[in-house]
């Protein structure tokens, strides 16, 4: 798995939009007993989190020590630095998988056989996600071109799982049809640009470049943000399944 968010740990915790409730419950709904669930690649345990208050006991996984320093502590809660694809957990522990944000930076065949090890017979996993933003036409224009052109081709090759809705990964589970649900959020300027500063390809831009791709945008996103704060809208990423 690829490690592209310790850098920006504490930005990506500030400033990477939360799951709904409403999706959260949707996927417990299909959870028949609640002890135990694993959150892989938990990040700054945002999913961790919202799983606590329905399981016994929450474990939260990454790559990331940074991740895990700035992830929302719970008592039920026990953050872990382990892989995703290798972990030390026992044989049908869990009543439930989640990965958020993350599987198309996994290796899908060793993560498939692990959760499959540490699912128990009737568990679920639940893969989420978020495409690109929207807001408006002037502001889409804007991010559009700031995706497509100035970091196009910073994204890493595993993008486009996104870009495809996660419906080109591989899922070798029985799949259960999932809801559709859109997070809608309302940000200030400042909460724009934080997001947009923990892309990836924003990152890897200024590493190449020495300078920012924002700052190529930042004054016309102003432009449209000056006059008050602004809806945006993430059409959310959802796949759940069961072993076969």
């Amino acid at each position: 798995m690829k490690d592209n968010f310790s850098t920006q740990a504490q930005a990506y915790s500030k400033f990477r939009p939360h799951y709904p409730p409403e999706m959260i419950e949707h996927i417990i709904s299909f959870v028949k007993f609640k002890d135990c669930a694993l959150d892989a690649a938990t990040g700054n345990g945002q999913v961790a989190s919202a799983l606590s208050p329905y399981f016994k006991q929450v474990y939260g996984i990454d790559i990331s020590s940074r991740q895990l320093e700035n992830a929302v502590k719970k008592d039920n809660i026990l953050y872990m630095s382990q892989p995703a694809e290798n972990t030390t957990f026992e044989d049908g522990q869990f009543d439930l998988v989640t990965v958020a944000q993350a599987i198309h930076w996994f290796d899908f065949d060793a993560f498939y056989k692990e959760v499959k090890r540490v699912l128990k017979p009737d568990g679920i996993l639940a893969v989420m996600g978020y495409g690109l933003f929207y807001a408006d036409e002037d502001t889409d224009a804007i991010i559009d071109h700031l995706y497509d052109n100035i970091t196009g081709e910073y994204w890493d090759p595993e993008r486009r799982y996104i870009d495809e809705e996660y419906t080109t990964i591989p899922f070798p589970f029985q799949e259960i049809k999932a809801a559709k649900f859109t997070n809608e959020l309302t940000w200030d300027f400042e909460q724009l640009m934080g997001y947009l500063e923990t892309w990836s390809a924003v990152q890897h831009y200024i590493k190449k470049n020495g300078s920012s791709p924002l700052e190529l945008v930042r004054e016309d996103l102003r432009a449209c943000w000056e006059k008050s704060d602004k809806k945006v809208y993430f059409p959310l990423l959802l796949r759940i399944g069961k072993i076969v």
